[in-house]
């Protein structure tokens, strides 16, 4: 039964606002891009809201270090992405509050583009999609949750601390042995570095959750002493009177 329930809740999660924001508008930019480029041949905004490194450092075409996060190039492609943010980002926007998870979700995207950039200033490929976003909330769920279960191919149960280590490896070996893929897997390595360096970092939203209970349960305790205080000047000055 436990089994069951771990299943379930892995892979039925509710939904919660941001995520189901980002699935709307990504799914709704999708319709809006991918659709016109395959039967009309509009692949116009692709050139001006994918990223392309180029139009980046040579014509400060800074949005598209956003865009192209809700830019995807097919339907397994976006729907295994959508997939891969229904899992892992309700539990998390949970944990850290709307605010937080939303402001990861870029940080991590428009980290992973930067990363991208800085390797291949000069390219004039175009990236497309939010998988440097989602490697960024993996890697944060196996931080966070290490000995959660995440299912492997929907049905071998694997620890998240593991599971992230094994994608990581994957990407730097793919990175490596296979420099030109289509896909960009710079792109993912980055959205794990930046990902790492935010949850380490002064702007973590876990550790700013960790410091903000420990400065409550201080206050709590000082509370306490106050009280304890009051009642024994209280019990003293009753014995006194008596």
């Amino acid at each position: 039964m436990t089994r069951y329930r771990e299943y379930a809740r892995y892979f039925f999660p509710s939904l919660t606002p941001v995520v189901k924001a980002l699935l709307i508008v990504t799914t709704a930019a999708f319709i809006l891009t991918y659709f016109p480029a395959q039967f009309a041949g509009w692949a116009r905004p692709y050139y001006y809201l994918g990223l392309v490194p180029y139009d980046v450092t040579h014509h400060l075409f800074i949005w598209q270090l956003a865009t192209y996060l809700f830019l995807h190039g097919g339907f397994f492609h976006i729907i295994f992405n959508l997939f891969v943010l229904w899992q892992f980002g309700p539990e998390l926007e949970g944990t850290w509050g709307s605010k937080h998870f939303l402001f990861f979700y870029f940080f991590t995207g428009v980290g992973a583009g930067l990363t991208n950039i800085l390797v291949n200033p000069g390219s004039h490929e175009i990236t497309i999609g939010c998988s440097g976003a989602l490697f960024g909330l993996i890697l944060a769920y196996g931080l966070l949750f290490p000995n959660r279960l995440i299912y492997l191919y929907m049905l071998i149960p694997v620890k998240a601390k593991w599971f992230v280590l094994f994608i990581g490896v994957i990407e730097f070996l793919s990175e490596v042995m296979q420099p030109g893929s289509s896909i960009s897997h710079i792109s993912h390595l980055g959205g794990l570095l930046f990902g790492y360096i935010y949850l380490r970092g002064m702007g973590s939203p876990g550790l700013m959750r960790g410091r903000y209970d420990e400065w409550r349960r201080a206050r709590l305790r000082r509370q306490f002493e106050i009280y304890m205080r009051k009642q024994e000047k209280k019990e003293d000055k009753g014995r006194w009177i008596n």
